[in-house]
């Protein structure tokens, strides 16, 4: 324990302390700063230089005074205690219980900064997890080990859906033990308690971990909760060999507290204020995602993000989809017909879905009726515009059915509610009656064998 304070504090601003003639700090180590009344404040080193020491107060620096204060290192890195007594339990963003709950002792304490997945040693995702989304399980499928976040905007029901996920979510393999680790960043109190009474009347904060950071926390506190639900979500994944689900929302959160303590350390801004390390520090988080070789267990990654302004383009989604492995978009305009959940299957994708379907995971028809309800949706939103320029008059008996299967698509597929919990096979159902409107000679991407059997046609 070290028992030397430093009081040769030279600037404070709103969440930062600038300290000289520290003797041998350490990047992201600990440190206590106490108030001249007494109070203690957690805190971290945000910077070793040779000239100041940075450190970041994890609350606020009211009251805190350069001539007075004082800051001890403590000689440790942020660590988190994991162990199985973790699930079922609700912690705020720096790991401390938020339930009423005792802290958990009998654990081992990990480095929250976790190591980075060795590539030779990574496992290619192969698996399928069902989300009970048809929009995603049957168009956009979720793999094992893959990272796939959901691109939502202000004012849409992605809370709705990361809960339905957290409640539906399982895969299909007997005998495998199967965790969510939920992490909610600069979420209001209103939410907070909406994700807590859900987990709880559903019956889901069983087998999840849930880490909530209020969005009246200090700004340090968001960019630590990924990080601690990540090593909860190792640790389950690689030392219990458990299949591990971690949702996080909302990264835009995460990425404003990047920019805050950036501008705070008054550092050269990126693109839209953003620093310029903004997508290798994203980078070091989405990328322990993954399976191991040899491993039993698995981390796949949702994470949500809200894009400012709608714009795609916006830094955080488009450094977010360099970096993972596809994307779910949201829709207003679904939105706005009272689809729910809102998915815009044309503009998601995931990279890794031909790896985790086909027979002996999903279907053996699940690629082929995938593209084919991919063409005729887009083909009937095509001749929908069409339509609303020449008069539906204009078009042929062929193009109507596909008018008329892009608004069913919409709304008995895409559309399926907030309770209601498909399986794969009953999604893939779903698909063979939809196409059964059209004419079977359009079935251009099935397969003769997979008609017979599965067709829907009279």
């Amino acid at each position: 324990m070290n028992d030397v304070y430093y009081k040769d504090i030279k600037k404070i601003t709103n969440i930062l302390l600038f300290l000289e003639n520290v003797k041998n700090p350490a990047y992201n180590e600990l440190v206590e700063v106490e108030l001249e009344d007494g109070r203690v404040v957690s805190g971290q080193v945000l910077d070793a230089g040779e000239k100041f020491t940075v450190i970041q107060s994890f609350g606020e620096t009211t009251g805190m005074n350069i001539g007075t204060t004082k800051v001890r290192l403590t000689g440790e890195t942020a660590k988190f205690t994991v162990s199985e007594d973790i699930l079922g339990r609700v912690f705020n963003g720096l790991g401390e219980p938020m339930d009423g709950g005792p802290a958990v002792f009998n654990g081992e304490r990990r480095d929250i900064n976790g190591a980075p997945i060795n590539p030779y040693a990574r496992e290619e995702p192969s698996e399928f997890i069902q989300t009970g989304i048809s929009s995603i399980d049957a168009m956009n499928t979720l793999v094992r080990g893959q990272k796939l976040p959901i691109f939502s905007a202000s004012g849409m029901k992605h809370n709705q859906l990361a809960v339905q996920i957290v409640r539906q979510a399982k895969i299909l393999g007997e005998n495998e033990k199967f965790a969510i680790v939920f992490g909610g960043i600069g979420i209001t109190s209103e939410a907070a308690n909406f994700f807590k009474s859900e987990f709880e009347n559903s019956g889901a904060l069983v087998r999840t971990v849930a880490f909530l950071n209020l969005s009246s926390s200090p700004s340090m506190e968001r960019i630590i909760l990924p990080r601690i639900a990540l090593t909860a979500a190792e640790y389950l994944a690689h030392d219990k060999g458990m299949q591990v689900l971690v949702i996080l929302t909302d990264m835009t959160n995460y990425c404003e507290g990047l920019k805050e303590i950036s501008a705070a350390r008054e550092e050269v801004p990126g693109r839209r204020g953003y620093p310029g390390y903004m997508y290798t520090d994203l980078a070091s988080i989405f990328e322990r995602a993954g399976k191991i070789k040899e491993k039993e267990g698995s981390v796949t990654m949702i994470p949500l993000l809200t894009m400012p302004g709608d714009d795609i383009t916006h830094p955080i989604p488009d450094l977010t989809g360099y970096i993972t492995e596809g994307q779910i978009v949201m829709s207003r305009d679904l939105e706005k017909k009272g689809v729910s959940p809102n998915i815009d299957v044309l503009t998601s994708l995931s990279r890794l879905m031909n790896q985790g379907i086909g027979d002996g995971k999903t279907r053996e028809d699940h690629r082929n009726v995938a593209n084919q309800l991919f063409a005729a949706y887009a083909r009937g939103k095509d001749l929908k515009s069409l339509a609303e320029v020449v008069g539906e008059g204009a078009l042929s008996e062929s193009d109507k059915k596909f008018v008329k299967f892009f608004d069913v698509f919409e709304k008995k597929f895409v559309n399926q509610g907030y309770d209601q919990d498909r399986t794969i096979t009953e999604t893939l159902d779903l698909g063979w009656e939809l196409l059964s409107m059209l004419d079977k000679s359009e079935m251009k991407r099935l397969k003769g064998a997979e008609i017979e059997k599965y067709g829907k046609w009279k």
